[in-house]
């Protein structure tokens, strides 16, 4: 057994793992095929072994099948594991159809949650993102009511503005906010991130490598079937020159004896200590690895590098995470 240095969500919050488990890939997402149950129940189980105890799902992956997946791997364990589920997100065979933030709507997705999870409590609970349908205040205002009732313990956002976060935290307070920060990724840099440390509130950072681009692996084109041709970021000279600048990140991983991958996480891990990179895992084999990488240290000199090679606004293009 590993263990795990831990964070503290919010001012007086909870203490969880540096590292987050991201369990969306466990489902079938966007009609793909659903991965091994049986290796992703023993993935979630072999992390909360090395003490990342910190489970992230939506009550949308694969329409309630994650928080199903999850309950079942938790059964027996309950108080190993830190729940994080958000709401809010709709969908129709598979495809994106809106938000539904209406208070009755979430009084409901929460009993189905907790059923699902076969659990009491939610740990952490958030909307997905906000589209200006309800107001802030009557969203959170919800969420609170749930923790007055018992079924939730922490309130978490995720997806919004600097604005929208500074209202939330205003109706009650805010443990965390989960948000998509990458080197490719710095928008959260100008307001949003400042404001979240103003406040106290800690950021569960996904999307650390941006859909692949800073793996490495990555090559141009890609396949004529690969979901990412849809973004501009992966599109024709777009793709050249972002694969350009991660060269940089290539050679320095080389240079100390780890990934990309690695490096990329460890940089998320190393912009302030109430920053959580949260990784989409759904096998065993990608967990060494990952605790291995909020271990790495940078120097000033590549820290500096870094930052300026991936200075916002040097990839061109955007994928889903532009705001």
């Amino acid at each position: 057994m590993k263990n795990i240095k831990q964070i503290q969500l919010g001012h007086d919050g909870p203490l969880v793992s540096s590292l987050g488990l991201g369990c969306m890939r466990m489902s079938s997402i966007w009609g793909g095929p659903t991965p091994d149950e049986s290796e992703s129940m023993a993935t979630i189980n072999q992390a909360l072994d090395f003490g990342i105890n910190f489970l992230n799902t939506g009550d949308f992956y694969g329409a309630g099948h994650n928080e199903m997946l999850i309950g079942k791997a938790i059964r027996g364990r309950r108080d190993d594991a830190f729940i994080s589920v958000k709401f809010g997100a709709i969908f129709h065979n598979g495809q994106w159809i809106g938000l539904d933030l209406r208070p009755n709507s979430i009084k409901n997705f929460i009993n189905y949650s907790l059923t699902r999870l076969g659990i009491d409590t939610i740990d952490l609970y958030q909307p997905s993102r906000m589209d200006n349908s309800v107001p802030v205040e009557e969203i959170i205002g919800t969420v609170a009511d749930l923790v007055k009732e018992g079924k939730v313990r922490h309130i978490g956002v995720s997806e919004i503005t600097a604005e929208q976060l500074q209202k939330a935290h205003a109706v009650y307070p805010i443990s965390a906010l989960e948000i998509g920060y990458s080197l490719a990724d710095r928008q959260i840099e100008d307001q949003l991130l400042p404001a979240a440390r103003a406040l106290g509130i800690a950021v569960v950072a996904f999307a650390n490598t941006a859909e692949g681009l800073l793996t490495g692996e990555m090559t141009a084109p890609l396949s004529d079937n690969d979901y990412r041709n849809h973004f501009s970021r992966f599109q024709h000279e777009n793709l050249v020159h972002n694969l350009e600048k991660v060269a940089l990140l290539k050679q320095l991983a080389s240079e100390k004896g780890c990934t990309p991958t690695q490096l990329a996480i460890a940089w998320v891990k190393q912009q302030g200590d109430q920053i959580m990179p949260l990784v989409s895992m759904s096998k065993r084999s990608r967990l060494p690895g990952n605790i291995a990488a909020t271990e790495i240290e940078f120097t000033t000199a590549e820290m500096s590098a870094l930052n300026t090679t991936f200075a916002i606004g040097a990839i061109k293009g955007g994928t889903y995470l532009a705001r």
